[in-house]
């Protein structure tokens, strides 16, 4: 089986190394030496008070040595990956804190044979030294519907328990009262995980195997078989199948909530799941526990308790009350401990209601002739992109997506219909920013939003004049908002070749008494030799930026479009005239 691909310095010392990352990156965190352990750098704080510590294999970071802070755990002793950490560590470990003049040891442990025979052995043998100390094992897996001898495996809900034990032992609850709590509130955890790949140990090739098609409900964080394989679905039918089964009244490991309960919600990674799919994960999750009239008191999203890089996610809920709720928000610096709203999540209004967008006022005397030249041009330029499609499409292929005739496609049928709708504005600088909407509503791509920069830009100069001086300042300020947001200049083999062409020729209109049509046709003439230029060019912006100069030997379809456009209303102006 092929070895897993892993970022380490070595298989042996990876776990050491990941100690040494968390406590250089943390301040108030010590390795205890000669030990995989860590331990807060403040245990003189922590006399007096009952001391925390946890554990188990490493791979399921930041879990636990994470969660060492003020308010949390006081130390967590660290295992090889997947494997419970040594007895004499975990004895070093107990000695440490008792000798800091901590008021008893808890032991919190998830439910796992391993940890369970390692954790229970330092026990004894620290009891046997004199040594006050208690374990309380967590199992909150709740995938089995008939429970096996071992009992429920210990997953994320774990780290919940760390937050209330931590709170407790800062208000300096005792020894027995802190094991006593938890242990009710453990009662109220499940936890349920769906995998959509397997994880690998350092060294070795993946712990199971998936199809493509395949998830996996119920497995453990080590790699462990789960209860059932589905096809894949999507995120809503995945996320109601796990809370579905984690709440089955029929299964002997459900987590004990009904409508009208308070709980806690713990969105976890698994390790590989990208942040945009736990994100939709979480919205499902809210949605459908909300649906099933649960209030969701607070709610935390992100890796909490992973199985290295499986991609996969968990969902934890917790039954909680006032007097949990307010040990759940209690201070602490534990790094790994995210900053959680103290406000509920069911009950609020999420969205904002939106500022509608300021109304135009109607043109009280339209000229009904500009609004015939307008149409006219347009229809051109319509025309003139829709038999350019394929032609475009073409040049695109090289170096885009090959849909660059189709943009411009879609962006003549948008302007076709609002020729149709009888919308269009007399005034030029009305009617060039009713234009950018239109593009930058219909077109899209980049050409959509670029086109619909230069019209507005270029709607500016002609809000109080409209004489041949303002249109040569309106081009002109098209072309610099292209250049200033878009990020190409003349040159880099983009439509802005053509554009930029015309508007030097364009410059000639603010000259008085000049010839409008025949600098127009000067200016059109140069867009298109600028956009048959480009075939020469090598690519500075765009897409076509990535590509090899090599490849790239016929104009650029852009450039090519622009020009189109500007000899379209040439044409169109001149049918007119």
């Amino acid at each position: 089986m092929e070895v897993s691909k892993k970022l380490l310095n070595s298989v042996p010392g990876c776990v050491d190394d990941v100690l040494h990352g968390l406590t250089s990156c943390s301040p108030g965190l010590r390795v205890l030496q000669g030990h995989r352990v860590v331990l807060r750098e403040d245990l003189d704080r922590v006399k007096g008070q009952v001391a925390l510590l946890s554990g188990g294999g490493s791979g399921h970071e930041p879990a636990h040595a994470g969660y060492v802070g003020q308010g949390m755990l006081t130390g967590v002793i660290a295992g090889p990956v997947f494997t419970s950490p040594p007895v004499g560590s975990i004895v070093a470990a107990i000695r440490t804190v008792a000798q800091a003049g901590a008021a008893g040891v808890l032991l919190l442990v998830k439910n796992y044979t391993g940890d369970r025979l390692n954790f229970g052995l330092a026990l004894e043998r620290a009891r046997r030294e004199g040594l006050e100390v208690e374990m309380v094992v967590i199992a909150d897996d709740c995938a089995f519907f008939s429970l096996r001898k071992a009992g429920r495996r210990g997953l994320c809900g774990i780290i919940l328990i760390h937050k209330i034990a931590g709170a407790l032992a800062e208000e300096g609850k005792g020894l027995q009262e802190i094991a006593s709590f938890v242990k009710t509130v453990a009662a109220g955890i499940g936890t349920l995980g769906v995998s959509l790949s397997p994880c690998s140990v350092p060294g070795s090739g993946p712990t199971f195997t998936l199809g493509s098609d395949e998830i996996e409900l119920g497995l453990g964080i080590h790699g462990e078989a789960g209860v059932q394989r589905y096809k894949m679905m999507s995120c809503d039918e995945v996320v109601k199948i796990m809370i579905d089964h984690m709440t089955d009244p029929t299964s002997k490991s459900r987590v004990e909530v009904q409508s009208g309960d308070s709980i806690i919600l713990i969105v976890n990674n698994l390790g590989g799941l990208s942040c945009l799919e736990l994100q939709v994960v979480a919205s499902s999750a809210v949605r459908f526990l909300e649906g099933r009239g649960l209030r969701i008191e607070r709610a935390m999203t992100g890796s909490f308790m992973t199985a290295l890089e499986m991609s996969g996610v968990s969902i934890t809920l917790m039954k909680t009350s006032s007097e949990i709720l307010q040990l759940f928000d209690k201070e602490t610096s534990a790094p790994a401990w995210p900053r959680v709203s103290r406000n509920p999540v069911s009950g609020r209004t999420r969205t904002f209601p939106c500022a509608p967008e300021s109304p135009q006022p109607k043109e009280s005397n339209p000229d009904v002739v500009s609004v015939q030249v307008y149409s006219r041009v347009l229809g051109y330029v319509c025309s003139s992109l829709l038999s350019l499609e394929e032609e475009l499409n073409d040049l695109d292929r090289a170096a885009g997506d090959g849909d660059c005739g189709s943009t411009h496609a879609r962006a003549a049928h948008a302007i076709q219909d609002w020729i149709s709708s009888g919308q269009i504005p007399s005034h030029p600088s009305r009617f060039l920013a009713a234009l950018s909407h239109v593009l930058l509503e219909k077109m899209g791509g980049t050409s959509g939003a670029l086109y619909s920069l230069f019209l507005m830009a270029a709607a500016q100069p002609l809000q109080h004049q409209s004489g041949p001086q303002a249109w040569a300042a309106s081009m002109e300020g098209g072309v610099e908002a292209m250049k200033r947001y878009g990020g190409a200049e003349p040159g880099d083999r983009t439509m802005l070749d053509a554009l930029s062409a015309a508007d030097t020729i364009l410059q000639s209109l603010r000259t008085p008494n000049s010839n409008v049509m025949e600098i127009l046709g000067r200016a059109v003439k140069s867009a298109a030799d600028a956009a048959e230029e480009t075939r020469h060019m090598t690519a500075g912006a765009g897409r076509a930026s990535y590509i090899g100069s090599s490849t790239l030997s016929r104009p650029d379809p852009g450039a090519k479009a622009a020009a189109a456009i500007l000899q379209a209303i040439w044409d169109g102006l001149n049918d007119g005239s």
